[in-house]
């Protein structure tokens, strides 16, 4: 009888808990679903690009040309436009980006003019340079704030003078150089970016008369350049 007893206890027992657990099966859960969690894309500087620019510069040299009559004379020196265009590659990692850029310009920063006794000689006021730096910079999501130097060349237009002695000079001279600067670029969106800079540019020149056998004194043609420019970055 006791056994009897303690069986049906047992089984009610079972039944009850069966039962309630049914129940709250069918209850409503009390706590929401995870939100799904769509990641933003993070923007990264790795990749090619390449866009144009336009600015201005400025001689902040002198044209020295030894002259047999009044010695060592010189010009002054003139600023105007800067234009052409860039292209290059970034990798970033990290904060830390690094890159290689090249670039042609238009720029119409020489016309230095010499004067000989009481005679002036107009300079020529185009020209082009071109770059090939190196850029190292810090990333702040979509900014970057960078350092650049590296090679420079062109030929910054010079004196066209004329010497009894040593001939005509002549106009055009390709030169090599090197340059530095820094600037700030800024992601509008994922594939366009925009940047302003500015460069130091120095091209280790001579003088260029028809006459080679005289002492070549150096003309030292050196230029600031500061310039806007937008690029179009290739994911």
């Amino acid at each position: 009888m006791r056994t009897s007893a303690l069986a049906l206890f047992a089984a009610s027992a079972a039944l009850a808990i069966a039962a309630s657990s049914a129940q709250a099966a069918d209850l409503p859960s009390r706590y929401s679903p995870a939100p799904a969690y769509n990641a933003m894309p993070i923007f990264t500087w790795t990749g090619f690009y390449a866009g144009l620019n336009a600015g201005y510069g400025w001689s902040t040299g002198t044209s020295r040309y030894y002259d047999p009559a009044f010695g060592v004379t010189g010009g002054g020196s003139k600023g105007g436009f800067i234009g052409g265009a860039q292209g290059g590659y970034n990798y970033q990692f990290g904060m830390f980006v690094l890159g290689a850029e090249t670039d042609i310009q238009y720029a119409a920063v020489g016309n230095k003019g010499s004067s000989y006794g009481n005679t002036y000689y107009p300079g020529d006021s185009d020209g082009y340079f071109g770059t090939i730096r190196a850029r190292a910079g810090v990333a702040f999501d979509r900014a970057l704030v960078f350092g650049t130097a590296g090679f420079a060349y062109g030929d910054i237009g010079g004196n066209k003078g004329l010497d009894t002695e040593l001939g005509a000079h002549r106009e055009n001279s390709n030169n090599w150089g090197w340059t530095l600067g820094g600037g700030v670029e800024y992601a509008l969106t994922n594939n366009f970016t925009a940047k302003v800079e500015g460069l130091y540019v120095n091209l280790d020149t001579k003088d260029n008369y028809v006459h080679a056998d005289r002492v070549h004194i150096r003309r030292d043609t050196e230029f600031g350049v500061f310039r806007a420019g937008v690029n179009y970055k290739f994911n």
